[in-house]
């Protein structure tokens, strides 16, 4: 039996690919290809689809979707109030162990980006992992983005999740020494672990290339995926840029229920809103994208060196600054909104304070 690992990273189409193996759930296990559960809710899932009873339903439910993220969430001994009430790590992989030994599948897929935390942990996670099925063959596949892109996204994300970060034009030091721009800390682990494994280690660059990451994931790894299998639209939505310092202040000056109205108001696409293009708005300034550069150059030398190849050849548009600066782009957007259209009252007079002044 052959095991693929899908071991991130963040913000690379790793939902979209999950949502992918979740709707393609019984199709890829009558091909001997399963996409296993860990807990009830996706055994209660898996067996509707085998009875046709629904084989997409679930897709938005997030145990069903991205069970593997449950479990990496577990093994890192955390349980995100979004993923709900899970079994315990060991009644979780009894029951990977007991689809392998029902359902007698030729390959298996593991696909988590949250897995791409497991390498620095003191614990050895990946040797565990690895444990649970201890005679397979492995397969590893893991995408990274060029870091001042990737970082940017992330601190999207983390914004999304409500979380009270600094602004990026204030540093990336809380990020340095860790798998978000460390890739040589997420990655080494893995490689140490799996000697003989081949492993995928892609640019975001060629995933778009590729039309996306399931385009990507099919065509890279040597899964022999059957044709025609139904491919879902875009899983993750994202702020725009112009939008991420109103949101950070937000989350930061805001009670949990405004800030959670705020951060849905800039991701509704009838807001009427024509904020900067992503593309030009720069969130770092020059001296710290010189500082990026000088950080990230041996880790990218690492990256070379393991996958022989330049790895990311535009690496030299880290130090690149981008036209618009994050504060002009928050002003101009600040200009369009009429607070009048935010349901939310506090959220409302934030607006306005934001409006009178915008750099505070």
């Amino acid at each position: 039996m052959k095991v693929v690992i899908h071991f991130g990273h963040h913000k690379v189409g790793s939902t979209a690919l999950q949502a992918f193996l979740s709707r393609n759930h019984r199709r890829l296990l009558d091909r001997g290809i399963l996409y296993p559960a860990v807990e009830s809710e996706g055994l209660c899932h898996a067996l509707a689809g085998a009875l046709k009873k629904g084989d997409a339903a679930g897709l938005n439910d997030i145990n069903i979707r991205e069970p593997h993220n449950a479990l990496a969430f577990r093994m890192l001994g955390q349980t995100p109030a979004w993923h709900g009430d899970l079994p315990a790590v060991a009644q979780m992989i009894r029951t990977l162990r007991l689809q392998v030994r029902y359902l007698k599948p030729h390959t298996v897929l593991l696909c988590s980006e949250v897995m791409s935390h497991f390498g620095p942990h003191p614990q050895n996670l990946i040797a565990r992992l690895k444990a649970i099925f201890p005679d397979a063959e492995y397969e590893l596949y893991c995408v990274l983005r060029r870091p001042d892109d990737y970082l940017v996204s992330w601190h999207g994300q983390r914004l999304r999740f409500g979380h009270r970060v600094p602004a990026l034009r204030d540093g990336i030091a809380p990020y340095a020494d860790t798998i978000h721009f460390d890739y040589h800390k997420l990655l080494a682990p893995w490689v140490a672990q799996f000697p003989q494994a081949p492993i995928h280690v892609r640019p975001y660059g060629d995933i778009l290339k590729a039309g996306g990451s399931v385009q990507d994931f099919m065509a890279t790894t040597s899964v022999a995926f059957p044709r025609r299998l139904t491919r879902p639209g875009q899983a993750n939505a994202s702020f725009p840029r112009a939008a991420m310092e109103i949101i950070r202040r937000g989350n930061r000056d805001l009670e949990r229920p405004a800030a959670q109205a705020l951060r849905g108001y800039f991701m509704s696409p009838t807001n009427g809103l024509k904020p900067a293009p992503n593309s030009d708005v720069e969130m770092f300034g020059a001296a710290h994208r010189a500082e990026m550069a000088a950080l990230f150059a041996p880790i990218h030398d690492y990256l070379c060196a393991l996958t022989g190849s330049d790895f990311f050849p535009d690496i030299d548009r880290v130090t690149q600054c981008r036209p618009i600066p994050e504060t002009e782009a928050m002003g101009d957007l600040l200009a369009q909104i009429d607070p009048a259209t935010l349901a939310d009252a506090d959220a409302r007079d934030f607006i306005r304070r934001l409006q009178h002044a915008p750099a505070a």
